[in-house]
């Protein structure tokens, strides 16, 4: 398959503000993402922005933005937006979906995503990791996949069959964060955006159970580490530690 990195990315941010210029080392914190998925060396890199103001960041470092509608509802309808834009041939059958506010990614982890997409049947390729706080168990704030993985025993891959706020699986055993990194066939891509969100995506307020109530199957990889998303200053004082020049 033939993949193109696409980077939602929009100004709106109730806890940080202008999120995708703040500045780390130099740059803004949406041309560290935009680097980092560069250095994965899987294909063309674009930024699909809602606001002009991103646009001319990325084009300034030299690289690839699309302008889209500032009112589509979500990242994965504006990513939908700027491939039609960009990709007017349709050279690219696969769509990885990095989040804008992940500078510090480790860039290995847009293939790992990527080769789940080789079976047939996957749709929807993503990421989780084992969840070693046991605060994290509890909050709703961080996303459990459950996915028929033998964790305990090692196994890094396997399907996934919910996600949710809630703490599950019940009973011992370990627990898997999801990651919010995507790689989507294409056609896969198209008809999810094209449906309505269904009644278990509204109620957890998880998009990925659309695609899960459409039938599609979502294969999960196991990470060794989340990788740091920025939404506070807090976060964003720790990403720029993180990214200290050497």
């Amino acid at each position: 398959m033939k993949p193109i990195i696409m980077i939602p990315a929009r100004l709106a941010s109730t806890r940080l503000p202008n999120k995708p210029l703040a500045d780390i080392h130099g740059k803004p914190m949406i041309v560290h993402v935009m680097e980092r998925a560069q250095e994965s060396n899987l294909g063309r890199v674009v930024v699909a922005c809602a606001e002009r103001e991103i646009k001319d960041a990325v084009e300034k470092a030299g690289g690839e933005a699309v302008l889209t509608d500032p009112d589509l509802p979500s990242g994965s309808d504006r990513i939908l937006a700027a491939l039609d834009v960009a990709d007017t041939k349709k050279e690219f059958d696969a769509v990885i979906n990095v989040q804008g506010d992940l500078p510090t990614l480790d860039p290995r982890l847009l293939k790992t995503a990527f080769d789940l997409l080789q079976n047939m049947e996957v749709s929807i390729g993503t990421l989780g990791a084992v969840i070693t706080k046991d605060a994290e168990k509890t909050n709703p704030n961080v996303v459990k996949a459950v996915a028929e993985i033998d964790l305990a025993g090692g196994q890094k891959k396997g399907r996934a069959l919910y996600f949710t706020r809630a703490t599950a699986p019940a009973n011992d055993g370990p627990l898997l964060h999801h990651i919010g990194l995507y790689a989507y066939k294409r056609l896969a891509l198209q008809r999810f955006v094209a449906a309505q969100p269904g009644i278990l995506e509204r109620r957890e307020k998880l998009e990925q159970l659309r695609a899960l109530g459409l039938g599609m199957r979502i294969d999960i990889a196991v990470a060794d580490t989340v990788p740091l998303g920025v939404d506070t200053p807090e976060d964003l004082e720790t990403a720029r530690q993180m990214l200290q020049k050497q």
